[in-house]
C-alpha cells in the first residue's frame, strides 16, 4: 500500500500510469482482512495524505499563476486529491465492515 501511494504522489505520472497505479492500490486495499488493525492503518495512511494535500495546497498558492512550477503543483495536488479520495472511500467502507462485525 505504502508503496504505490509513494507512486502515486509523483507529479510526473502520465494519466495512464496513475490509472494502473490506483488500480493497483485499489487491489492492494482490498486485500487487507477488514480488522480494527487494518482499519487503524489505513486510517493513519489517510490522515498522512490530508497533511500532504494540506502542504501542496499551501505550496501550489506560493507560484505565480501561469508559470511552470504552478502547473506541475496543480497536477500534483490533483493527484493527491484523487489518491485521498481513494483513501477516504476505503476507510469508510472498512470502518463500516468493522463496525457490523462487532454488532
Amino acid at each position: 500500500m505504502d508503496h504505490f501511494i509513494g507512486l502515486l504522489n509523483d507529479s510526473d505520472l502520465t494519466a495512464d500510469k496513475r490509472t494502473n497505479i490506483t488500480k493497483l492500490l485499489i487491489a492492494e486495499l482490498d486485500k487487507l482482512t477488514h480488522d480494527l488493525e487494518h482499519l487503524e492503518f489505513a486510517e493513519t495512511r489517510a490522515a498522512e495524505c490530508r497533511d500532504r494535500l494540506h502542504r501542496i495546497r499551501d505550496q501550489r498558492s506560493g507560484h505565480a499563476f501561469g508559470t511552470t512550477e504552478r502547473e506541475q503543483a496543480e497536477r500534483l495536488l490533483v493527484s493527491c486529491e484523487n489518491l485521498q479520495t481513494v483513501l477516504e472511500d476505503f476507510c469508510h467502507r472498512l470502518r463500516e465492515k468493522v463496525l457490523s462485525r462487532s454488532i
